[in-house]
């Protein structure tokens, strides 16, 4: 099979190749999919530049992605082949991920893909979607609340302020531009911030009147937790994070937190209880089959072309970058 992958980390244009591997075979309780679509997230392109160090004989990259069920193995029903699918944890904790015109996985990882929504849609799903379904989830939501999304073009920002709005709650958002902002109010949500011009607590402030927001669902929280000390969290609001772009140690005011009874909740994506997943999968389904899951698909490149679509992320490129595989 054509394959991209990587035999030690570094920069895109020094260690990504493409070219031949073994076509898998789907072994017990497993899958073969013919991949048609892998989506490229910002946590492949670290994996490859080095936070994950390289400790097989290959790596092939990309965690998220969607095909066709070609192949089942032992204790797997054959009524699943020609399952049109989306494919998540593809590449955690396994060498091969989905940059590859096959992958072999367990089969309650290849989930179902309704037939009117594109491969190029269920690439974009596995890490953005499950991700802001579990923030939303813990941000723990009523009709009428507040919540302030950081990054809210982003992959999993956009997914998030769906499902904000989808329960009755409204949303407040940042972006880095213009543009991102045109975009975010084509998409029906006009309460955006622009961090890079204004200040993001008196923003937040004046769109509530001064109340704060409900909950923060926050992708750094190296430069978002000090939003807590101006008061931009209301009392007993939450505070949820997947992410930190300062990775060590980060302030938090005891006396500012403890008073106002708010909480903090961390979470990873990839490590989800098999309870979270089932409701974050099922929950995501449900929103693909009522139509009013909406994506922001960006630059699609071919699978021979895996340098430039990494290089892509890296540049901050908008729109969930997808590689072709077929």
């Amino acid at each position: 099979m054509q394959a991209a992958w990587y035999e030690r980390n570094g920069a895109a244009q020094d260690v990504l190749q493409f070219g031949e591997k073994p076509t898998p075979e789907a072994g017990r309780g497993e899958v073969r999919i013919r991949v048609v679509c892998s989506g490229v997230n910002p946590s492949d392109v670290k994996s490859r530049a080095g936070s994950r160090p390289v400790r097989d004989d290959y790596i092939i990259p990309h965690s998220d992605g969607s095909g066709i069920v070609d192949q089942v193995g032992p204790d797997v029903s054959t009524h699943r082949v020609g399952d049109r699918v989306w494919v998540w944890n593809a590449q955690y904790n396994r060498p091969y991920g989905t940059a590859a015109e096959y992958i072999t996985l367990p089969a309650n990882q290849a989930v179902p893909l309704p037939q009117d929504v594109s491969f190029e849609a269920g690439a974009c799903l596995g890490i953005p979607a499950l991700t802001a379904y579990r923030a939303v989830e813990l941000a723990d939501l009523e009709p009428g609340n507040a919540v302030l999304v950081i990054g809210g073009s982003s992959a999993v920002g956009y997914y998030a302020t769906q499902l904000v709005r989808a329960r009755g709650a409204r949303v407040i958002t940042t972006v880095g531009s213009a543009e991102k902002a045109a975009f975010m109010h084509d998409a029906g949500l006009p309460d955006t911030v622009l961090y890079k011009k204004e200040s993001v607590a008196e923003r937040v402030l004046a769109l509530t009147d001064g109340k704060g927001v409900n909950a923060i669902i926050d992708m750094d929280f190296s430069t978002t937790a000090a939003l807590v000390d101006e008061d931009v969290l209301a009392s007993h609001g939450k505070f949820v994070c997947f992410g930190s772009n300062n990775r060590g140690a980060v302030p938090v005011n005891y006396a500012t937190w403890l008073p106002r009874s708010l909480s903090l909740h961390f979470f990873l994506v990839y490590l989800l209880t098999p309870a979270q997943r089932d409701r974050a999968v099922q929950g995501v389904q449900a929103l693909l089959k009522d139509g009013t899951l909406q994506h922001h698909i960006g630059p699609n490149f071919a699978l021979s072309d895996i340098i430039k679509a990494h290089q892509a992320v890296e540049n901050g490129v908008f729109g969930n970058v997808i590689v072709n595989c077929q």
